[in-house]
């Protein structure tokens, strides 16, 4: 079914840009339709994908229900490689990768509600290519040899989800939010996407 017009939506695009996926209109659509059930776009959402696609960074401030996630699950489909989401809480990991599989979308999460087994089931699957979009919590880059294992994957696009948590959280509760950072450095070819529904203009600036 067509998606209803959401709210008014906003998003910023950086300038930093790297090497692009190419674009079909056809492509977007059929995988919007295939994957998500939707022959339209909500406002803005066409726009931050295509933008993404075409290498650059974006920070996205779009309303909750606006279709934030769609605007790096979907380019996850189109570009090679892995789609890294950072997000704060196990149980929206599970959320969102339940609802992935049941699109027939290749996602899986590795975080504390894993056991040992389960982890290391998840990390074969990501080395065979058997994994398009990847959740994370902030804490797992943190964690001693993490970053290597990333280094060895095809990384196509860092998405931050909650991206607010940067600023609100960042400073004392969870302070591995504000080492996100240091992705940029160590994978500049790959495009970062930020998203949240809550940022003030001192927010935005932190993030």
């Amino acid at each position: 079914s067509t998606r209803p017009d959401s709210n008014p939506s906003r998003a910023s695009c950086m300038a930093d840009c790297r090497p692009g996926v190419e674009i079909t209109y056809t492509a977007l659509y059929t995988l919007l339709k295939n994957h998500f059930g939707y022959e339209s776009f909500r406002p803005l959402q066409q726009e931050i994908i295509t933008h993404v696609l075409s290498g650059h960074d974006c920070f996205v401030l779009m309303p909750t229900g606006g279709g934030k996630s769609l605007c790096y699950q979907l380019p996850a489909l189109m570009m090679k490689g892995i789609t890294l989401v950072i997000s704060p809480l196990i149980a929206l990991m599970k959320d969102q990768v339940d609802a992935l599989q049941a699109n027939g979308i290749q996602a899986a999460f590795i975080n504390s509600s894993l056991s040992s087994e389960e982890s290391a089931a998840v990390y074969r699957n990501l080395r065979r290519g058997g994994i398009k979009i990847l959740y994370l919590a902030p804490e797992r880059l943190a964690l001693f040899g993490f970053r290597d294992i990333l280094k060895t994957l095809p990384l196509g696009l860092i998405a931050i989800d909650e991206a607010h948590c940067i600023s609100e959280w960042g400073h004392d509760f969870r302070p591995d939010y504000r080492k996100l950072k240091t992705l940029r450095s160590e994978f500049p070819r790959v495009p970062v996407i930020a998203l949240t529904a809550t940022a003030t203009q001192r927010v935005r600036l932190d993030i």
